[in-house]
């Protein structure tokens, strides 16, 4: 428990950013950097999956940043993925920031900003150009978060190790059921107090929690705390009367409410949304039994293991954590499948990458689950569980009760072995379910009409003392082939700003081709060039070079990947 919970708060501490969420932002209408004629009366964003939306998930600032008092935002009729924006009646000229922030369908926040300009653009001062997370609030919710995997892991592993392998004692397992259940309740409600200020981005506080206990993720929150409260009672009733619950009534209540519990994390995680819901929802729900199954068995056995044991009860776990491992297999790559979308995305995505990462450690416990599974094959030899005795002479003690001891001793280790890794898995397998899926990142790349969208990239910047800010290009379509360059600088206070010089040049080392300079010209308060091409896929290196003075200027490289 020791190892879990540091390891667990120094992986949260130490990426303690923003989580990625699964919905992304699609098409905006009028796009994001374009400039009107005429001043819009509506504003309207498409995301890739329906979304939530908070009190005050829409700010509008004028060219003076001002904010604007804009109409109740609502979803568009019969569109829970499409949100509208009423805007004042007269608009005047110049460049107008929005920010936003809604609430994904799998119940993780996602904020962001566009610009839009009106006659023309302008330098505004506008300073609040999107919506930060309170870090505070983000750390302690994802370290709840943790906390409840790791609480409900041991709890329902316990649980079924309990029921399958029938250890003759339940004293060793006893901390166990407590620490879990005690964590597991602390952890939820913590879970429920911060829910409000984790979607709003605001610091801890109790006054969003009425309209938390409304949303479905507060539901299955509460959903989990009573059945937190029926297992309780449960447990108490078995306990008093211990021989008048038939077993398989006891196992099958004990079922149920596993698999309930199990899904109030499947319900409201990415299961909840994108393709084949109900199905990803029944595959996720297994992979959690599963996983618990083994890895919450594993701290159940490793307890047990204080003492020597039957091994009847080791083989009994080892025919349960080879089950475990089947099912997750098969759900695991199911899930892989729904997430990634393509084999690119294995690579290219952060998704991806975890999943690479967690597949790793994944070997490495089924390596040790290996070694753990030799020892248990000692185990249950009835040669190696006794003293042996030749026919028609005494007894061999010394040998063979040393070799009854030994197995027990390195499963022992084995079984620690295993154990750790499964705390890297389950670290591994709580950032998967906050990480923007490699399919939902494709399908934010690509509008509804299949044309692949714009590249943008944001390049920060240093020159002296004075000279911060960041650039952001856009490449359109940023494939191969002929594009639109576009460059707008922001200075250190986040608002529009005009430099001297601005030169882009693009790379591409694997083909030694390049520098290729996209010819960008100043267009009155962006940089820009109609057509530059891009003649050969692959990852390109652009070197942004800004000159703030006549003096001061500064060069800074990104990578770039050109798809076909």
């Amino acid at each position: 428990m020791l190892l879990a919970t540091v390891s667990m708060v120094l992986l949260v501490l130490g990426s303690a950013s923003p989580a990625s969420a699964h919905a992304a932002l699609r098409a905006t209408d009028p796009e994001d950097g374009s400039v009107l004629q005429r001043a819009p009366r509506t504003l309207t964003l498409t995301y890739t999956e329906s979304v939530g939306l908070l009190a005050d998930s829409f700010r509008v600032y004028d060219p003076e940043n001002h904010r604007l008092s804009t109409g109740r935002a609502d979803h568009a009729p019969g569109r829970s993925d499409t949100v509208r924006v009423p805007l004042p009646a007269r608009l005047a000229k110049g460049t107008y920031v929005v920010a936003w922030r809604v609430v994904s369908a799998d119940s993780h926040p996602v904020s962001g900003a566009l610009t839009f300009s009106v006659g023309e653009r302008t330098v505004t001062t506008a300073t609040a150009p999107g919506r930060t997370e309170n870090r505070t609030t983000t750390s302690l919710y994802d370290i709840a978060r943790y906390l409840a995997y790791l609480a409900a892991t041991a709890l329902l592993g316990a649980a079924a190790f309990l029921a399958y392998c029938r250890p003759p004692r339940l004293a060793p397992l006893r901390p166990l059921f407590l620490a879990g259940g005690a964590t597991l309740l602390g952890s939820t409600l913590a879970l429920l107090l911060l829910r409000g200020p984790y979607e709003e981005g605001t610091a801890p506080a109790l006054t969003s929690l009425g309209r938390t206990l409304t949303t479905r993720p507060g539901e299955l929150l509460l959903a989990r705390l009573a059945l937190l409260l029926v297992a309780a009672v449960c447990a108490v009733c078995l306990r008093r009367w211990r021989g008048a619950v038939p077993r398989p009534a006891a196992l099958t209540a004990g079922a149920i409410l596993a698999v309930a519990l199990a899904l109030t994390w499947s319900a409201a995680e990415h299961a909840s949304a994108g393709i084949q819901v109900p199905l990803a929802i029944a595959s996720t729900t297994l992979h959690l039994l599963a996983t618990a199954a083994w890895l919450g068995g594993l701290a159940a056995l490793l307890l047990s293991l204080r003492a020597t044991l039957p091994p009847q009860v080791v083989t009994r776990f080892s025919r349960l954590a080879l089950t475990s491992v089947i099912v997750l297999v098969v759900t695991g790559v199911y899930q892989s499948w729904r997430g990634l979308g393509t084999w690119q995305a294995l690579t290219d995505t952060t998704y991806g990458r975890v999943l690479l990462a967690k597949l790793a450690a994944v070997g490495l416990l089924l390596a040790a689950a290996a070694w753990s599974r030799r020892w248990t094959a000692r185990l249950a030899v009835p040669a190696a569980a006794k003293i042996l005795e030749p026919a028609g002479g005494p007894a061999l003690p010394a040998p063979a009760v040393a070799d009854t001891r030994l197995p027990f001793r390195h499963l022992r280790r084995s079984v620690l072995a295993e154990a750790a890794v499964g705390v890297v898995v389950l670290v591994l397998t709580t950032l998967l379910t906050s990480t923007l899926p490699g399919r939902a990142a494709e399908e934010a790349a690509t509008a509804e009409t299949g044309i692949p969208a714009a590249s943008v990239t944001t390049v920060p910047f240093a020159v002296g003392d004075s000279g911060h800010g960041k650039v952001q290009i856009t490449f359109d379509p940023g494939r191969v082939g002929a594009n639109s360059v576009q460059a707008v600088v922001y200075g250190a206070n986040g608002a529009l700003a005009a430099v001297p010089e601005l030169r882009i040049t693009m790379t591409l080392p694997a083909q030694r081709l390049g520098p290729l300079d996209t010819g960008l010209t100043d267009r009155g308060g962006y940089w820009a060039a109609n057509s530059f091409d891009l003649p050969i896929p692959g990852t390109w290196t652009m070197k942004v070079t800004v000159r703030v003075s006549d003096l001061d200027q500064v060069t800074v490289s990104r990578t770039v990947r050109v798809a076909r």
